[in-house]
C-alpha cells in the first residue's frame, strides 16, 4: 500500500479555509515567510492536521522519502496535551546527506539528533498490526541523523491546541540531514548509544538511544502500527527518523550543527545563512 499522505487525507476533502492554509504553509516552505496565524482558519482536530500537511505534500509533488516522529518523549507529550507520538512525511526535496547545508527559511529553528532506520520491506496496513519483531526484520540499514525543526508561523495556541497545528505545518521539519548509513541486524541495541550534539564547536545536547520512546525502535513501531490504524502503510527505501535523543537545540542562521553518534559515525548540517 502507498505510503502517500494524500491517500488517507485527500487535499479535496479539506474545507476551501484549511486548503488555504494549506497553500499558505507550502508557499512558506518553499520560499522562506511565515503564514500570519491572524488570518488563517486552524485545524481543531490531529485529522485536520494531517489532512493539511496532504496537502501541503501533495503541492510538494516530490515523493515521499521519510517520516519525523515528534513528542517520543513523555515531557513533550504531556507539553502538548497528548499520550502518544505523532508525525510528518518528509519529501525527497528535503533530504540531505551529511556535510550539507540547508536553507534556514523557518521560524524558531533548532537541531535534533536522532536514530533513523531504512526499510527494506514493505509494511503495509493490516488487521492487528505489527510486533516489534516484525519491524527489526524489515529495517536493512540505521544511520545517525540531524532533523533541522522550525515553524512556518509565529505564536499560535498553547498546549494541545498547538498540536494539530504542528502536524499541518509539516511536524515543523525543515530537512532530514542523514549521516552514513550501516547494515541493520535485528539483534542491534540502540537503548544505552550515546549521541552528542555540538553547536559551533560548543556541546549543547546529549543523550542515549532510549529518549526516543525507550528504545528508537519503539519509535518505529509505533509509527508502523499508527499508519496501520489509518489504512496506511510505509514503503521499502523509505527512512524513518525515530525522534530526538539530544534535545531541541536553538539553532540560527550560519550556525554548523554536528551529531556525534560514536560507532555509527558524525553527521553535521550547516544552515544557511541566506
Amino acid at each position: 500500500m502507498s505510503s502517500d499522505l494524500t491517500a488517507a487525507a485527500p487535499a479535496a476533502a479539506l474545507s476551501p479555509a484549511l486548503a488555504d492554509l494549506a497553500n499558505q504553509l507550502w508557499a512558506a516552505r518553499r520560499d522562506g515567510g511565515t503564514v500570519d496565524l491572524d488570518a488563517v482558519t486552524l485545524p481543531r482536530t490531529l485529522d485536520e492536521g494531517y489532512g493539511v500537511q496532504a496537502a501541503v505534500d501533495g503541492a510538494c509533488g516530490a515523493p515521499v522519502a521519510a517520516f519525523k516522529i515528534g513528542s517520543s518523549s513523555k515531557a513533550s507529550q504531556e507539553k502538548l496535551g497528548t499520550d502518544e507520538p505523532w508525525f510528518g512525511a518528509v519529501a525527497q526535496s528535503f533530504m540531505a546527506q551529511s556535510g550539507a547545508t540547508v536553507p534556514s527559511v523557518a521560524h524558531t529553528l533548532a537541531v535534533e539528533g536522532e536514530f533513523a532506520f531504512r526499510l527494506s520491506a514493505d509494511l503495509p496496513a493490516r488487521a492487528g498490526g505489527y510486533a516489534i519483531a516484525d519491524v527489526r526484520a524489515a529495517v536493512d540499514q540505521v544511520a545517525g541523523a540531524i532533523e533541522v525543526v522550525g515553524r512556518r508561523f509565529e505564536g499560535g495556541p498553547e498546549g494541545g491546541a498547538m498540536l494539530p497545528l504542528l502536524v499541518a505545518d509539516g511536524g515543523v521539519n525543515v530537512a532530514l540531514v542523514l549521516g552514513k548509513a550501516r547494515a541493520f541486524t535485528p539483534d542491534m541495541d540502540f537503548r544505552d548509544h550515546g549521541v552528542v550534539m555540538r553547536i559551533n564547536d560548543a556541546e549543547r545536547g546529549k543523550g542515549v538511544g532510549s529518549m526516543a520512546l525507550g528504545d528508537p525502535l519503539n519509535s518505529l513501531l509505533w509509527l508502523v502500527n499508527g499508519l496501520s490504524r489509518r489504512g496506511r502503510g510505509l514503503t521499502g527505501g523509505q527512512w524513518v527518523s525515530t525522534g530526538t535523543c539530544t534535545g531541541i537545540e536553538p539553532a540560527a542562521p550560519g550556525d554548523r550543527a554536528v551529531a556525534d553518534f560514536g560507532d555509527l559515525g558524525v553527521v553535521e548540517v550547516t544552515l544557511d545563512r541566506g
